[in-house]
């Protein structure tokens, strides 16, 4: 991952409150698209693609920090991308997120203590 480049998403206010945003691999130029989840001020970032059963966690449940598959219900901390629930056994992949001038701007790579 450490060729791909940073890629301006959105402006921030484009995804509110408790909510997220997939953006698609053409797009990004990466090989899976990422879903964008904003708590607050926060923003976090995790591949779209549920590591256990291939679905779109842009299509899940927001809640409480966590994102639930839609298939199967395994859970992820949209944070850290770290399994909440099982039955995922892997963690989700996390990218870094920031807000520069207004703008959510989404970098490659995995967190610190990401093992997805």
């Amino acid at each position: 991952m450490s060729d791909q480049q940073p890629v301006d998403v959105c402006a921030a206010e484009e995804i509110e409150d408790g909510g997220m945003r997939t953006v698609p691999a053409r797009e990004t130029g990466w090989s899976d698209a990422i879903t964008i989840f904003r708590d607050g001020d926060a923003y976090y970032a995790l591949d779209d693609t549920c590591p256990h059963e291939k679905a779109s966690l842009g299509e899940g449940w927001l809640e409480n920090g966590e994102i639930e598959c839609p298939v199967h219900q395994s859970r992820f901390s949209v944070a850290t991308g770290a399994v909440a629930c099982p039955p995922a056994l892997r963690n989700a992949r996390a990218h870094r997120v920031e807000v520069l001038g207004g703008r959510v701007v989404l970098s490659p790579g995995r967190l610190p203590g990401d093992v997805g």
